[in-house]
This record gives C-alpha cells, sequence and structure tokens, in this order.
C-alpha cells in the first residue's frame, strides 16, 4: 500500500529559517518564491524542472498556502519588489 502524504506537513515556517516564512518541509525554499515563480506563467512542472529536488505535490501545497494565506503573501511580495527597486536605484545612482 503506498505512503499517504499529510499535506499539512508540506509546509512549514521556523524562526530560524528564511526569516520565519512559509517554506517547504525540508527545504529552504519558500511559498513566496514559488507563488512568484507561478506568476510569471511557470507551470508547477516548469518549477520542479527548474528545481528537481522538489516534487509535485510540494508545488502545490505552496500554491496552496498561497491561496489560503494570498493578503499576507502579497504583502510581503510588494514588500520585497519595493525593497529591491529601491536597492537597484541606489545602486544604478551610485
Amino acid at each position: 500500500m503506498p505512503t499517504i502524504t499529510d499535506i499539512g506537513t508540506l509546509i512549514v515556517s521556523t524562526p530560524d529559517i528564511c526569516g520565519n516564512r512559509p517554506r517547504i518541509a525540508g527545504t529552504r525554499i519558500t511559498v513566496q518564491r514559488i507563488v512568484v515563480w507561478h506568476q510569471m506563467g511557470m507551470s508547477a512542472e516548469a518549477i520542479t524542472a527548474e528545481i528537481p529536488h522538489l516534487n509535485l505535490a510540494q508545488i502545490y501545497a505552496a500554491l496552496a498556502y498561497y491561496y489560503a494565506n494570498r493578503e499576507q503573501i502579497d504583502v510581503a511580495i510588494a514588500k520585497e519588489a519595493k525593497e529591491y527597486n529601491h536597492l537597484s536605484a541606489q545602486a544604478i545612482t551610485s
């Protein structure tokens, strides 16, 4: 009989890894990273091709986590984009 995976175990957050951002358990791949790639048009299959140690269940768990917590993750993505743009502008003017 195949092993059953409790999908609740696929996404974790710990204060000492990735700044407590939700991530795929056993990795440093954040839900935010998966979401951004997905928003850029990458399919779950393409993401697993990019990061072959992940499987489709992990990718879909990250996306399900995002849709269940969309507001908080969208805020984090926007904040990171704003910081990136600010630092890029500083680097250009330096």
